[in-house]
């Protein structure tokens, strides 16, 4: 669900979707999410002084049950 959620805030912003890939790696007790844009939609997806990021941060970590893993979120410029 959560990655679901990732995905439709970054896609909300993100002008060229087509281009954006996620790449989710299971760990012990995090699941760490990476976000590859591309470096047009890097400034609209995080946003000034970085505050959609950091709304989307917060909004991954509320819908997360306690007790279950952990997401992070690292967004990426696409190389």
């Amino acid at each position: 669900m959560e990655l679901e959620l990732i995905k439709y805030v970054v896609e909300t912003f993100a002008e060229k979707k087509s281009e954006v890939e996620y790449k989710v790696e299971e760990k012990e007790r995090v699941t760490e999410v990476t976000v590859f844009l591309d470096p047009a939609d890097m400034g609209k997806v995080i946003g000034k002084q970085g505050k959609i990021a950091k709304a989307l941060r917060t909004l991954v970590s509320s819908a997360t049950p306690r007790g279950e893993k952990r997401y992070t979120v690292e967004i990426k410029e696409k190389v």
